[in-house]
Protein backbone atom coordinates (compact mmCIF):
# COMPACT_ATOMS: atom_id res chain seq x y z
CA UNK A 1 0.00 0.00 0.00
CA UNK A 2 2.75 2.19 0.75
CA UNK A 3 4.74 1.79 -2.13
CA UNK A 4 1.67 2.20 -4.25
CA UNK A 5 0.84 5.37 -2.54
CA UNK A 6 4.39 7.06 -3.06
CA UNK A 7 5.00 5.98 -6.62
CA UNK A 8 1.50 7.41 -7.50
CA UNK A 9 1.90 10.52 -5.22
CA UNK A 10 4.99 11.08 -7.46
CA UNK A 11 3.54 10.95 -10.42
CA UNK A 12 0.67 13.56 -9.63
CA UNK A 13 3.21 16.28 -8.38
CA UNK A 14 5.10 15.59 -11.75
CA UNK A 15 2.30 16.79 -13.45
CA UNK A 16 2.10 20.19 -11.42
CA UNK A 17 5.01 23.00 -11.91
CA UNK A 18 7.75 23.09 -9.73
CA UNK A 19 6.66 24.23 -6.07
CA UNK A 20 2.42 23.67 -6.28
CA UNK A 21 1.40 21.02 -4.51
CA UNK A 22 -1.63 19.17 -5.89
CA UNK A 23 -5.26 19.25 -3.90
CA UNK A 24 -6.65 16.39 -2.04
CA UNK A 25 -9.03 16.02 -4.80
CA UNK A 26 -6.37 15.49 -7.51
CA UNK A 27 -4.24 13.29 -5.56
CA UNK A 28 -7.67 11.23 -4.92
CA UNK A 29 -8.91 10.76 -8.49
CA UNK A 30 -5.68 10.29 -9.51
CA UNK A 31 -4.82 7.03 -7.03
CA UNK A 32 -8.59 5.85 -7.10
CA UNK A 33 -7.57 3.43 -9.86
CA UNK A 34 -5.12 1.73 -6.87
CA UNK A 35 -7.69 0.56 -4.85
CA UNK A 36 -9.43 -2.54 -4.59
CA UNK A 37 -12.73 -2.23 -3.91
CA UNK A 38 -15.54 -4.65 -1.69
CA UNK A 39 -19.58 -4.42 -2.50
CA UNK A 40 -20.83 -4.88 0.86
CA UNK A 41 -24.70 -6.77 0.43
CA UNK A 42 -27.14 -6.74 4.11
CA UNK A 43 -29.55 -9.37 3.47
CA UNK A 44 -32.79 -9.78 6.00
CA UNK A 45 -33.85 -8.37 8.99
CA UNK A 46 -29.81 -8.97 10.32
CA UNK A 47 -28.33 -8.05 7.37
CA UNK A 48 -29.47 -4.97 7.43
CA UNK A 49 -29.24 -4.03 11.22
CA UNK A 50 -26.10 -5.06 11.47
CA UNK A 51 -25.50 -2.67 8.19
CA UNK A 52 -27.03 0.33 9.96
CA UNK A 53 -24.55 0.17 12.53
CA UNK A 54 -21.12 -0.87 10.77
CA UNK A 55 -22.25 1.80 7.81
CA UNK A 56 -22.46 4.96 10.96
CA UNK A 57 -19.06 3.44 11.97
CA UNK A 58 -17.32 3.21 9.22
CA UNK A 59 -18.77 7.17 8.43
CA UNK A 60 -17.27 8.10 11.87
CA UNK A 61 -14.04 6.32 11.36
CA UNK A 62 -13.53 8.05 7.80
CA UNK A 63 -15.02 11.45 9.11
CA UNK A 64 -18.09 11.44 6.99
CA UNK A 65 -21.29 13.05 7.76
CA UNK A 66 -24.86 11.55 7.50
CA UNK A 67 -25.25 13.32 3.99
CA UNK A 68 -21.92 11.63 2.75
CA UNK A 69 -20.28 14.93 2.83
CA UNK A 70 -16.64 15.27 4.23
CA UNK A 71 -16.58 16.96 8.08
CA UNK A 72 -14.25 20.10 7.86
CA UNK A 73 -10.99 19.71 7.87
CA UNK A 74 -11.17 16.34 8.14
CA UNK A 75 -9.42 14.87 5.18
CA UNK A 76 -6.00 13.42 5.17
CA UNK A 77 -4.12 13.72 1.68
CA UNK A 78 -2.17 10.60 2.57
CA UNK A 79 -5.39 8.41 3.00
CA UNK A 80 -8.03 8.29 1.12
CA UNK A 81 -8.53 4.29 0.75
CA UNK A 82 -12.06 5.01 2.02
CA UNK A 83 -12.21 4.93 -1.71
CA UNK A 84 -12.44 0.98 -0.82
CA UNK A 85 -16.08 1.08 0.70
CA UNK A 86 -17.15 4.67 -0.57
CA UNK A 87 -17.76 5.72 -4.12
CA UNK A 88 -17.81 9.70 -4.87
CA UNK A 89 -20.56 11.40 -6.71
CA UNK A 90 -19.98 14.01 -9.14
CA UNK A 91 -21.15 16.19 -6.11
CA UNK A 92 -19.09 15.24 -3.91
CA UNK A 93 -21.08 13.63 -2.18
CA UNK A 94 -19.88 9.75 -0.66
CA UNK A 95 -21.97 7.04 -1.16
CA UNK A 96 -21.37 3.12 0.58
CA UNK A 97 -20.84 0.29 -2.11
CA UNK A 98 -23.32 -1.59 -0.61
CA UNK A 99 -26.90 -2.57 -0.96
CA UNK A 100 -29.52 -3.51 1.49
CA UNK A 101 -32.54 -6.45 0.73
CA UNK A 102 -35.43 -7.13 2.76
CA UNK A 103 -38.44 -8.94 1.60
CA UNK A 104 -40.39 -6.81 3.64
CA UNK A 105 -39.84 -3.23 4.35
CA UNK A 106 -40.13 -2.26 8.00
CA UNK A 107 -36.58 -2.80 8.65
CA UNK A 108 -35.08 -1.00 5.06
CA UNK A 109 -37.87 1.77 5.86
CA UNK A 110 -35.95 2.46 8.67
CA UNK A 111 -33.10 3.27 6.95
CA UNK A 112 -34.76 5.15 4.55
CA UNK A 113 -36.26 7.35 7.40
CA UNK A 114 -33.24 7.19 9.91
CA UNK A 115 -30.25 9.47 10.00
CA UNK A 116 -28.23 7.95 7.64
CA UNK A 117 -31.33 8.32 4.75
CA UNK A 118 -29.46 10.77 3.03
CA UNK A 119 -25.98 8.61 2.59
CA UNK A 120 -27.90 5.26 0.87
CA UNK A 121 -29.10 5.58 -2.78
CA UNK A 122 -32.59 4.68 -3.02
CA UNK A 123 -31.92 2.00 -5.64
CA UNK A 124 -29.35 0.31 -3.17
CA UNK A 125 -32.53 -0.38 -0.47
CA UNK A 126 -34.40 -3.15 -2.27
CA UNK A 127 -37.57 -4.44 -0.35
CA UNK A 128 -40.16 -6.38 -1.74
CA UNK A 129 -44.20 -6.59 -0.36
CA UNK A 130 -44.77 -9.76 2.10
CA UNK A 131 -41.89 -11.61 4.11
CA UNK A 132 -39.88 -15.27 4.06
CA UNK A 133 -42.16 -15.79 7.27
CA UNK A 134 -39.00 -17.38 8.62
CA UNK A 135 -39.31 -20.29 5.73
CA UNK A 136 -36.22 -21.24 3.78
CA UNK A 137 -37.78 -22.37 0.76
CA UNK A 138 -40.04 -19.10 0.62
CA UNK A 139 -36.99 -17.23 0.42
CA UNK A 140 -35.36 -18.95 -1.83
CA UNK A 141 -37.71 -20.19 -4.32
CA UNK A 142 -41.28 -18.50 -4.07
CA UNK A 143 -40.69 -14.71 -2.78
CA UNK A 144 -36.92 -14.37 -3.35
CA UNK A 145 -37.37 -15.50 -6.79
CA UNK A 146 -39.10 -12.02 -7.68
CA UNK A 147 -36.59 -10.26 -6.48
CA UNK A 148 -33.58 -11.45 -7.02
CA UNK A 149 -32.96 -9.99 -10.38
CA UNK A 150 -33.66 -6.78 -8.94
CA UNK A 151 -30.66 -6.97 -6.37
CA UNK A 152 -28.19 -8.35 -9.51
CA UNK A 153 -29.01 -5.42 -11.34
CA UNK A 154 -27.80 -3.31 -8.87
CA UNK A 155 -24.69 -5.44 -7.57
CA UNK A 156 -23.60 -5.15 -11.26
CA UNK A 157 -24.53 -1.11 -11.70
CA UNK A 158 -22.13 -1.24 -8.30
CA UNK A 159 -19.11 -3.06 -9.35
CA UNK A 160 -19.18 -1.55 -12.92
CA UNK A 161 -18.25 1.52 -10.88
CA UNK A 162 -15.13 -0.19 -9.36
CA UNK A 163 -11.69 -0.16 -10.69
CA UNK A 164 -10.92 -3.28 -9.46
CA UNK A 165 -13.53 -5.17 -7.31
CA UNK A 166 -11.98 -7.55 -4.51
CA UNK A 167 -14.85 -9.00 -3.33
CA UNK A 168 -18.03 -9.50 -1.65
CA UNK A 169 -19.12 -8.96 2.37
CA UNK A 170 -22.44 -10.46 2.71
CA UNK A 171 -24.05 -10.10 5.82
CA UNK A 172 -26.85 -12.27 7.11
CA UNK A 173 -28.33 -14.59 9.53
CA UNK A 174 -28.80 -18.34 9.19
CA UNK A 175 -31.68 -18.74 11.08
CA UNK A 176 -34.49 -16.49 8.99
CA UNK A 177 -36.28 -16.95 6.17
CA UNK A 178 -34.78 -14.29 3.94
CA UNK A 179 -31.48 -14.58 5.77
CA UNK A 180 -30.88 -18.36 4.76
CA UNK A 181 -33.07 -18.93 1.75
CA UNK A 182 -32.84 -15.44 0.01
CA UNK A 183 -28.68 -15.20 0.87
CA UNK A 184 -28.42 -18.74 -0.42
CA UNK A 185 -30.37 -18.14 -4.19
CA UNK A 186 -28.04 -14.89 -4.23
CA UNK A 187 -24.84 -16.48 -3.42
CA UNK A 188 -25.35 -19.20 -6.27
CA UNK A 189 -26.09 -16.03 -8.80
CA UNK A 190 -22.81 -13.93 -7.57
CA UNK A 191 -20.79 -17.29 -7.97
CA UNK A 192 -22.12 -18.01 -11.58
CA UNK A 193 -21.70 -14.08 -12.94
CA UNK A 194 -18.27 -12.93 -10.55
CA UNK A 195 -17.03 -16.58 -10.53
CA UNK A 196 -13.33 -16.18 -8.46
CA UNK A 197 -14.11 -12.78 -6.64
CA UNK A 198 -14.18 -13.23 -3.13
CA UNK A 199 -17.62 -13.66 -0.99
CA UNK A 200 -17.29 -13.36 2.86
CA UNK A 201 -19.75 -13.94 4.98
CA UNK A 202 -20.78 -12.08 8.53
CA UNK A 203 -23.49 -14.37 9.56
CA UNK A 204 -25.59 -14.64 13.00
CA UNK A 205 -25.71 -18.50 14.14
CA UNK A 206 -28.27 -20.12 15.97
CA UNK A 207 -27.42 -19.68 19.53
CA UNK A 208 -27.36 -23.01 21.71
CA UNK A 209 -30.59 -21.88 23.56
CA UNK A 210 -31.72 -18.49 23.32
CA UNK A 211 -34.13 -18.96 20.07
CA UNK A 212 -36.12 -16.79 17.56
CA UNK A 213 -37.49 -19.06 15.39
CA UNK A 214 -38.15 -22.76 16.30
CA UNK A 215 -37.54 -23.52 12.40
CA UNK A 216 -33.69 -22.13 12.72
CA UNK A 217 -32.17 -25.67 12.51
CA UNK A 218 -34.08 -26.45 9.50
CA UNK A 219 -32.95 -22.85 7.91
CA UNK A 220 -29.40 -22.89 9.24
CA UNK A 221 -28.46 -26.61 7.82
CA UNK A 222 -30.07 -25.86 4.42
CA UNK A 223 -28.33 -22.18 3.94
CA UNK A 224 -25.08 -23.93 5.15
CA UNK A 225 -25.29 -26.82 2.40
CA UNK A 226 -26.79 -24.81 -0.14
CA UNK A 227 -23.38 -22.35 0.20
CA UNK A 228 -20.78 -24.70 1.47
CA UNK A 229 -19.28 -24.48 -2.20
CA UNK A 230 -20.00 -20.44 -3.10
CA UNK A 231 -18.94 -19.32 -0.20
CA UNK A 232 -14.92 -18.72 0.68
CA UNK A 233 -14.76 -17.54 4.16
CA UNK A 234 -17.96 -17.31 6.75
CA UNK A 235 -17.37 -15.56 10.02
CA UNK A 236 -19.77 -16.45 12.55
CA UNK A 237 -21.10 -14.85 15.86
CA UNK A 238 -24.05 -16.08 17.72
CA UNK A 239 -26.23 -14.00 19.72
CA UNK A 240 -26.23 -15.71 23.11
CA UNK A 241 -22.58 -15.50 22.82
CA UNK A 242 -22.39 -11.83 22.59
CA UNK A 243 -25.45 -11.08 25.50
CA UNK A 244 -22.87 -13.06 27.55
CA UNK A 245 -20.32 -10.82 26.52
CA UNK A 246 -22.20 -7.35 26.63
CA UNK A 247 -23.46 -8.38 30.03
CA UNK A 248 -20.39 -10.08 31.72
CA UNK A 249 -17.89 -7.08 30.13
CA UNK A 250 -19.91 -4.31 29.35
CA UNK A 251 -22.48 -4.72 33.05
CA UNK A 252 -25.50 -4.18 30.75
CA UNK A 253 -28.08 -6.09 32.55
CA UNK A 254 -30.28 -6.44 29.35
CA UNK A 255 -28.49 -6.32 26.43
CA UNK A 256 -30.49 -4.90 23.03
CA UNK A 257 -30.21 -5.38 19.58
CA UNK A 258 -28.52 -2.39 19.54
CA UNK A 259 -25.78 -3.21 22.06
CA UNK A 260 -25.20 -6.23 20.26
CA UNK A 261 -25.18 -4.54 16.81
CA UNK A 262 -22.61 -2.21 17.62
CA UNK A 263 -20.32 -4.88 19.33
CA UNK A 264 -20.71 -6.77 15.87
CA UNK A 265 -19.77 -3.40 13.78
CA UNK A 266 -16.25 -3.12 15.66
CA UNK A 267 -15.46 -6.76 14.72
CA UNK A 268 -16.65 -5.82 11.51
CA UNK A 269 -14.47 -2.73 11.04
CA UNK A 270 -11.36 -4.45 12.65
CA UNK A 271 -11.44 -7.19 10.02
CA UNK A 272 -12.29 -4.47 7.30
CA UNK A 273 -9.81 -1.80 8.34
CA UNK A 274 -6.61 -2.79 6.39
CA UNK A 275 -8.89 -2.46 3.18
CA UNK A 276 -9.30 1.35 4.31
CA UNK A 277 -6.76 2.85 6.40
CA UNK A 278 -2.71 2.70 5.88
CA UNK A 279 -1.08 0.33 8.29
CA UNK A 280 1.95 -1.60 8.89
CA UNK A 281 1.00 -4.81 7.88
CA UNK A 282 -2.04 -5.08 5.54
CA UNK A 283 -4.30 -7.87 5.19
CA UNK A 284 -6.72 -8.10 2.07
CA UNK A 285 -9.58 -10.40 1.41
CA UNK A 286 -8.08 -12.95 -0.18
CA UNK A 287 -5.17 -13.33 2.05
CA UNK A 288 -7.77 -14.28 5.14
CA UNK A 289 -8.68 -17.12 2.98
CA UNK A 290 -5.13 -18.09 1.94
CA UNK A 291 -4.42 -17.97 5.69
CA UNK A 292 -6.89 -19.71 7.48
CA UNK A 293 -8.98 -21.78 4.95
CA UNK A 294 -6.67 -25.05 4.59
CA UNK A 295 -9.58 -27.00 2.84
CA UNK A 296 -12.34 -24.91 1.16
CA UNK A 297 -14.67 -26.78 3.49
CA UNK A 298 -13.17 -25.77 6.24
CA UNK A 299 -14.06 -22.50 6.15
CA UNK A 300 -15.73 -21.32 9.27
CA UNK A 301 -13.02 -19.08 11.42
CA UNK A 302 -14.06 -18.41 15.15
CA UNK A 303 -13.80 -14.48 16.15
CA UNK A 304 -12.65 -12.79 19.49
CA UNK A 305 -12.31 -9.27 19.68
CA UNK A 306 -10.46 -7.83 22.58
CA UNK A 307 -10.48 -5.51 24.96
CA UNK A 308 -14.32 -5.13 25.19
CA UNK A 309 -14.69 -3.10 28.13
CA UNK A 310 -16.83 -0.29 29.81
CA UNK A 311 -15.76 3.01 30.41
CA UNK A 312 -15.51 2.93 33.92
CA UNK A 313 -13.04 -0.30 33.63
CA UNK A 314 -11.22 1.05 31.20
CA UNK A 315 -9.79 3.67 33.42
CA UNK A 316 -8.41 0.86 35.86
CA UNK A 317 -6.92 -1.54 33.58
CA UNK A 318 -3.77 -1.58 31.45
CA UNK A 319 -4.83 -2.99 27.96
CA UNK A 320 -1.10 -3.79 27.19
CA UNK A 321 -0.77 -6.14 23.77
CA UNK A 322 0.49 -8.96 25.79
CA UNK A 323 -2.79 -8.61 27.65
CA UNK A 324 -5.22 -8.00 24.72
CA UNK A 325 -3.80 -11.07 23.20
CA UNK A 326 -3.95 -13.10 25.66
CA UNK A 327 -7.73 -12.37 26.67
CA UNK A 328 -8.84 -13.44 22.80
CA UNK A 329 -7.91 -17.32 24.16
CA UNK A 330 -10.37 -17.38 26.95
CA UNK A 331 -13.26 -19.17 25.78
CA UNK A 332 -15.50 -16.32 27.48
CA UNK A 333 -14.56 -14.07 24.94
CA UNK A 334 -15.39 -15.82 21.71
CA UNK A 335 -18.62 -15.10 19.08
CA UNK A 336 -19.83 -18.31 18.87
CA UNK A 337 -20.78 -20.95 22.49
CA UNK A 338 -17.63 -23.19 21.94
CA UNK A 339 -14.78 -24.14 24.10
CA UNK A 340 -11.55 -24.12 21.55
CA UNK A 341 -9.34 -25.73 24.42
CA UNK A 342 -11.69 -28.64 23.11
CA UNK A 343 -10.24 -29.02 19.74
CA UNK A 344 -7.20 -27.95 17.63
CA UNK A 345 -6.28 -24.39 15.89
CA UNK A 346 -4.81 -24.84 12.46
CA UNK A 347 -4.70 -21.11 11.85
CA UNK A 348 -4.67 -17.79 13.71
CA UNK A 349 -4.61 -14.65 12.20
CA UNK A 350 -4.65 -11.39 14.58
CA UNK A 351 -5.49 -8.34 13.36
CA UNK A 352 -4.32 -5.73 15.65
CA UNK A 353 -5.17 -1.89 15.22
CA UNK A 354 -3.60 1.56 17.31
CA UNK A 355 -0.35 2.06 19.19
CA UNK A 356 0.86 -1.52 18.40
CA UNK A 357 4.45 -2.24 17.24
CA UNK A 358 5.63 -5.53 16.05
CA UNK A 359 8.13 -6.13 18.29
CA UNK A 360 5.48 -6.39 20.77
CA UNK A 361 2.85 -8.25 18.88
CA UNK A 362 5.94 -10.65 18.23
CA UNK A 363 6.44 -10.87 22.40
CA UNK A 364 2.60 -11.74 22.91
CA UNK A 365 2.38 -14.54 20.27
CA UNK A 366 5.55 -16.06 21.42
CA UNK A 367 3.93 -16.47 25.06
CA UNK A 368 0.86 -17.66 23.77
CA UNK A 369 2.95 -20.60 22.16
CA UNK A 370 4.05 -21.91 25.05
CA UNK A 371 0.79 -22.38 26.77
CA UNK A 372 -0.47 -26.14 26.86
CA UNK A 373 -4.09 -25.45 26.70
CA UNK A 374 -3.53 -23.56 23.07
CA UNK A 375 -3.00 -26.79 20.73
CA UNK A 376 -2.00 -26.40 17.30
CA UNK A 377 -2.69 -29.29 14.84
CA UNK A 378 0.64 -30.76 13.65
CA UNK A 379 0.60 -30.20 10.45
CA UNK A 380 0.76 -26.12 10.99
CA UNK A 381 3.79 -25.51 13.34
CA UNK A 382 3.80 -21.48 12.61
CA UNK A 383 0.08 -21.02 12.97
CA UNK A 384 -0.40 -17.07 13.46
CA UNK A 385 -0.44 -14.70 10.29
CA UNK A 386 -0.24 -10.78 11.96
CA UNK A 387 -2.26 -7.75 10.84
CA UNK A 388 -1.10 -4.21 12.15
CA UNK A 389 -3.05 -1.27 11.52
CA UNK A 390 -2.36 2.49 12.98
CA UNK A 391 -5.95 3.68 13.42
CA UNK A 392 -7.47 2.96 16.45
CA UNK A 393 -10.68 1.98 17.53
CA UNK A 394 -13.26 4.81 17.54
CA UNK A 395 -15.76 4.51 19.87
CA UNK A 396 -19.56 5.49 18.92
CA UNK A 397 -21.52 8.19 20.87
CA UNK A 398 -23.34 6.59 23.19
CA UNK A 399 -22.51 3.33 22.13
CA UNK A 400 -21.17 0.83 25.51
CA UNK A 401 -17.31 0.23 24.26
CA UNK A 402 -14.61 2.54 25.85
CA UNK A 403 -12.27 4.32 23.64
CA UNK A 404 -8.72 2.41 24.19
CA UNK A 405 -5.15 2.91 22.58
CA UNK A 406 -5.62 -0.56 21.14
CA UNK A 407 -7.42 -3.87 20.08
CA UNK A 408 -6.70 -6.85 18.33
CA UNK A 409 -9.90 -8.79 16.34
CA UNK A 410 -8.93 -12.49 16.40
CA UNK A 411 -9.56 -15.07 13.44
CA UNK A 412 -9.28 -18.65 14.79
CA UNK A 413 -10.08 -21.56 12.45
CA UNK A 414 -10.05 -24.10 14.82
CA UNK A 415 -11.69 -27.69 15.30
CA UNK A 416 -13.84 -26.58 18.31
CA UNK A 417 -16.20 -25.14 15.93
CA UNK A 418 -17.62 -28.53 15.07
CA UNK A 419 -18.98 -28.24 18.77
CA UNK A 420 -21.69 -25.98 17.30
CA UNK A 421 -22.21 -27.91 14.12
CA UNK A 422 -22.96 -31.22 16.17
CA UNK A 423 -25.28 -29.31 18.43
CA UNK A 424 -27.58 -27.54 15.77
CA UNK A 425 -27.28 -31.37 13.65
CA UNK A 426 -28.86 -32.53 16.93
CA UNK A 427 -31.39 -30.09 17.15
CA UNK A 428 -32.21 -30.61 13.74
CA UNK A 429 -32.74 -34.51 13.33
CA UNK A 430 -35.05 -34.20 16.73
CA UNK A 431 -37.44 -31.90 14.73
CA UNK A 432 -36.88 -34.24 11.58
CA UNK A 433 -37.73 -37.13 13.23
CA UNK A 434 -41.04 -35.90 13.44
CA UNK A 435 -41.19 -34.38 9.88
CA UNK A 436 -42.32 -31.28 11.71
CA UNK A 437 -42.66 -28.18 10.39
CA UNK A 438 -41.16 -29.85 6.93
CA UNK A 439 -45.09 -29.30 5.13
CA UNK A 440 -44.59 -25.78 5.08
CA UNK A 441 -41.44 -25.81 3.11
CA UNK A 442 -42.57 -28.53 0.91
CA UNK A 443 -45.99 -26.44 -0.03
CA UNK A 444 -43.32 -23.52 -1.46
CA UNK A 445 -41.94 -26.28 -3.95
CA UNK A 446 -39.26 -27.61 -1.89
CA UNK A 447 -38.60 -31.54 -1.74
CA UNK A 448 -37.88 -33.66 0.87
CA UNK A 449 -35.06 -34.96 -1.07
CA UNK A 450 -33.13 -31.44 0.12
CA UNK A 451 -33.87 -31.91 4.03
CA UNK A 452 -32.03 -35.62 3.90
CA UNK A 453 -29.11 -34.11 1.59
CA UNK A 454 -28.60 -31.20 3.52
CA UNK A 455 -28.35 -33.15 7.02
CA UNK A 456 -25.95 -36.05 4.95
CA UNK A 457 -23.48 -32.69 3.89
CA UNK A 458 -23.65 -31.07 7.41
CA UNK A 459 -22.77 -35.02 8.97
CA UNK A 460 -19.69 -34.61 6.39
CA UNK A 461 -19.08 -31.31 7.68
CA UNK A 462 -18.32 -32.37 10.95
CA UNK A 463 -16.70 -35.51 10.08
CA UNK A 464 -14.38 -33.23 8.24
CA UNK A 465 -13.22 -31.41 11.72
CA UNK A 466 -13.09 -34.79 13.11
CA UNK A 467 -10.35 -36.08 10.82
CA UNK A 468 -8.73 -32.69 10.57
CA UNK A 469 -8.49 -32.94 14.33
CA UNK A 470 -6.69 -36.24 14.47
CA UNK A 471 -4.04 -35.62 11.33
CA UNK A 472 -5.74 -38.36 9.61
CA UNK A 473 -6.85 -36.34 6.70
CA UNK A 474 -5.87 -38.70 3.88
CA UNK A 475 -10.21 -38.74 3.23
CA UNK A 476 -10.35 -35.03 3.56
CA UNK A 477 -7.76 -34.82 0.86
CA UNK A 478 -9.82 -36.89 -1.51
CA UNK A 479 -13.18 -35.38 -0.99
CA UNK A 480 -11.68 -31.98 -1.74
CA UNK A 481 -10.37 -33.41 -4.75
CA UNK A 482 -13.87 -35.22 -5.70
Amino acid sequence: MNEITTVTTTKVVSIHEPGLKPSWKELYHSRHSTFRECISIHVGQAGVQIGNACWELFCLEHGIQPDGTFKENSVNITDDSFATFFRETGTGKHVPRAIMVDLEQTVVDEVRTGTYRQLFHPEQLITGKEDAANNYARGHYTIGKDRIEIALDRIRKLSDTCSGLQGFLIFHSFGGGTGSGFTSLLMERLSADYGKKSKLEFAIYPAPQVSTAVVEPYNSILTTHTTLEHSDCAFMVDNEAIYDICRRNLDIERPTYTNLNHLISQIVSSITASLRFDGALNVDLTEFQTNLVPYPRIHFPLVTYAPIISSERAYHEQLSVAEITTSCFEPSNQMVKCDPRHGKYMACCMLYRGDVVPKDVNVAIAAIKTKRAIQFVDWCPTGFKVGINYQPPTATPGGDLAKVERAVCMLSNTTAIAEAWARLNHKFDLMFAKRAFVHWYIGEGMEEGEFVEAREDLSALEKDYEEVATDSFDSLLDSEEV
